[in-house]
């Protein structure tokens, strides 16, 4: 009798030192993202180069990468899996009103937010989009050179930049500019031709908003912009912080 009850008390030592050492093995759980491009406008050539490279960073840096274009996919039960949603140029009304409600909620529960480019041309009868993203899409001259200025050099979205940083991509002006962002880079006016928002021109920011992250990058119109080391470790750095692993 003696012998069984050591030998149980050995086996159950044996189950708890394997069940232990499997899980200090078990390698941690990813960051899951969705990438979200469904377009009710223009629709960017760039947007399948701009996901394949998502889902290259997503292989680099180990974070999951969910794609779509389905905005049925915008419901409470599917947004919780991530930790951020990327609108990777999308235009005009790609959410309907409980699909709007479902990533307000997700917002405020934590969520993060990553827009890319023409992301500022997405719903402009929804205000609290609106303010998430930051501003909205004015107008645009046609493409071309132009010198940014980068505001602020230590953030992990701009720190490995160079400053003054020359590049050729489609230059937004802004309408409804929320006042509290903090910009990370503005353009120079001087420097081209067609803009129109002043001295104070952002092109990439991010802010706390309404219990959530949001991170807005303008740039990543032409396809060109995705194959540029520069502009794709800008972009990793605005998922970073959209995810809250950058505060």
């Amino acid at each position: 009798m003696k012998k069984t009850i050591l030998v149980c008390q050995l086996l159950l030592i044996l189950t708890a030192i394997i069940s232990l050492s499997c899980k200090e093995d078990d390698p941690p759980a990813k960051d899951r993202v969705l990438v979200f491009s469904k377009t009710a406008g223009y629709h960017h050539q760039s947007i399948d180069i701009g996901v394949k490279t998502i889902q290259e960073l997503g292989v680099k840096y180990k974070f999951a990468v969910d794609t779509t274009t389905d905005s049925t996919k915008f419901v409470s039960s599917n947004l919780k899996q991530y930790a951020a949603v990327i609108f990777l140029n999308t235009t005009g009304n790609v959410l309907g009103d409980e699909q709007q409600t479902a990533f307000e909620q997700y917002i405020k529960g934590g969520g993060g937010f990553v827009g890319v480019h023409s992301a500022t041309d997405t719903e402009y009868g929804w205000p609290w989009y609106g303010k998430l993203v930051g501003a909205y899409f004015l107008k645009h001259p046609k493409i071309q050179e132009a010198v940014l200025n980068i505001r602020d050099p230590k953030h992990i979205a701009t720190s490995h930049l160079p400053n003054p940083w020359k590049r050729t991509d489609e230059w937004y002006n802004f309408k409804d500019i929320q006042t509290d962002l903090h910009v990370l880079i503005s353009i120079d006016e001087n420097s081209y031709e067609g803009g129109s928002n002043g001295a104070h021109h952002p092109m990439a920011w991010y802010h706390n908003y309404d219990g959530g992250r949001a991170f807005y990058t303008a740039l990543g119109h032409t396809e060109e912009s995705y194959a540029d080391p520069l502009f794709q470790q800008h972009l990793w750095g605005g998922i970073q912080y959209a995810i809250g692993k950058k505060k």
